[in-house]
């Protein structure tokens, strides 16, 4: 084989060798970033569904307990405002789903200690909100 061929092979071979290996850190890059952002989902979204379950908590407390200290609308308003800001990690389906939420418990907050229909409203989106997650979280690469 002439030197010049040899070279030539070297080249092509050491060209490849650069290919592969962009194309591999390339790969890993955009693995580990789509990695975090569904880490990042995935702690909203169970970050969420905690408060979720606080928050109808606090509604059967309030409703059906009458406990207006364990029941306090005021711990219910962050529940749905960590709710609310927790819903921008995720996806557009979710943040519209938790701003519903957020209205509902707006009109309806000062009417759960006596009013059957306001709770019924207040869990139907908490159902809503929880459903959505569990689709996100199913989605997930």
């Amino acid at each position: 084989m002439k030197l010049s061929e040899k070279v030539r092979l070297y080249q092509l071979s050491l060209i490849a060798s650069m290919l592969f290996a962009f194309v591999g850190f390339a790969y890993n890059a955009w693995r580990l970033e789509v990695s975090e952002q569904n880490n990042n989902i995935r702690t909203a979204c169970f970050e969420m569904l905690r408060e979720l379950a606080q928050l109808e908590q606090l509604i059967y407390i309030a409703h059906y307990d009458q406990d207006k200290t364990l029941g306090s609308p005021r711990k219910g308003w962050v529940s749905v405002g960590l709710i609310n800001d927790f819903s921008y990690l995720t996806n557009s389906e979710l943040q519209q789903s938790a701003t519903t939420l957020r209205a509902t418990w707006s009109d309806n907050w000062q009417n759960i200690y006596a009013s059957t229909q306001a709770v019924d409203l207040v869990v139907k989106d908490i159902d809503t909100v929880r459903a959505d997650i569990k689709q996100l979280l199913n989605e997930l690469e």
